[in-house]
């Protein structure tokens, strides 16, 4: 199986907007925003989706949920923020990569999508 289009930014093959980067994770801005801020926190491990996730993967996925509170509070969303995690095709999962979608500085609505 081919390398994912984040495995790609990771290894530093494809160039991104990195905000934030340590040994677990990279955080890439969006470039297709749907909103001021829009962020991509993705684990350097593969996890294909969220629903293949195993209990292996349980302090990765933790991390990932820090460092977008660190993130968020770096930029200053103390307004708010919205985390997003796409499974599949039905939920516009575009990358099979698992990342999460940080969006703040402007109001969300509810429900979403």
């Amino acid at each position: 199986m081919s390398p994912t289009l984040f495995q790609r930014i990771i290894a530093r093959e494809i160039p991104a907007r990195i905000e934030h980067e340590d040994e677990s994770s990279i955080v890439i801005h969006d470039i297709h925003p749907a909103a001021p801020v829009h962020l991509l926190i993705i684990p350097k491990q593969p996890i294909p989706r969220i629903g293949e996730a195993t209990a292996a993967d349980q302090a990765l996925l933790g991390h990932l949920l820090l460092t977008a509170g660190t993130v968020a509070k770096k930029l200053k969303l103390a307004e708010g923020f919205r985390l997003v995690v796409n499974h599949g095709p039905h939920a516009c999962e575009s990358v099979p990569h698992l990342h999460i979608h940080l969006l703040g500085q402007r109001q969300m609505t509810w429900p979403p999508g």
